[in-house]
């Protein structure tokens, strides 16, 4: 999926390719936006700016997507665009312009704003499976590498069913925002475990500052961790690559060992 196991957060009307730029030394993979690509989610973006929040609010949201994943071409970071829409048909091509750049297409099941739950994309997906179903099938079979985001702590929501509906619709990642409740880590790892399509990549999200979140995280089954708001603080990101070195040198010199010892 992307090495090293660290990615970045999209933090709306922020995320753009200089962000990710800035941070390749440190990140395997980066997710800009997120960006509303239909006119629902687009005007549920305008009046979210009215009330002062950053959003990305191009003319063209897929010549967007394909001008911010051109301008990273080169970098040695792998770039994903974290998008939210209600309807399928810029979802296609959006999926189909990552596919071209090997871009990740993150669907974002995960905005928990008035405004955008009203439009039917965020965090009511997470309620509607169907919906998500029918969006992560739409994007994989343009051949993007789809991962889904979604938020812990959502009342009636199973994160584990999810996880197996994202695996069995053709998607290959899941990203979790573990609020409080970073146990459900551990919950969607062994739910991806247990499905046909066990190379279901889980990163996992919050908190993540320093070598004790990161160990935990991936403790818990996590394949990868992401930073959110201190996405452009070198110094937090510095120690969680650190960590996350760490970790997976440890677990190779392991694995290394039982290697041996079954020779």
């Amino acid at each position: 999926m992307f090495e090293p196991r660290l990615a970045l957060a999209s933090l709306s009307g922020q995320s753009d390719a200089e962000w990710a730029e800035n941070a390749q030394k440190f990140a395997g993979a980066a997710m800009l936006g997120g960006i509303a690509l239909d006119e629902p989610t687009r005007e549920a973006a305008r009046e979210m700016v009215e009330r002062d929040r950053e959003e990305f609010l191009p003319e063209n949201p897929v010549a967007f997507v394909d001008r911010q994943l051109a301008a990273l071409g080169d970098a040695d970071i792998r770039p994903g665009f974290n998008v939210r829409t209600a309807t399928l048909p810029p979802l296609r091509k959006v999926a189909e312009t990552c596919a071209d750049r090997d871009a990740l297409l993150e669907l974002n099941a995960h905005c928990r704003q008035d405004e955008m739950c009203r439009a039917g994309a965020g965090e009511a997906l997470l309620r509607d499976s169907e919906r998500l179903r029918e969006q992560v099938r739409t994007a994989a079979s343009e051949g993007a590498t789809v991962s889904v985001k979604v938020r812990a702590e959502l009342p009636g929501v199973n994160l584990p069913e999810i996880a197996r509906l994202v695996a069995d619709a053709g998607g290959h990642a899941v990203h979790v925002d573990a609020m409080d409740s970073e146990g459900v880590v551990a919950e969607i790892a062994d739910a991806a475990e247990a499905t046909d399509e066990s190379d279901l990549f889980v990163i996992a999200n919050n908190g993540v500052r320093d070598r004790a979140t990161v160990r935990e995280y991936l403790a818990y089954g996590a394949d990868a961790v992401s930073v959110g708001r201190p996405s452009d603080d070198p110094a937090v990101l510095r120690r969680v690559r650190s960590a996350v070195d760490e970790w997976f040198e440890a677990e190779s010199i392991e694995e290394a060992k039982e290697t041996e010892v079954e020779a």
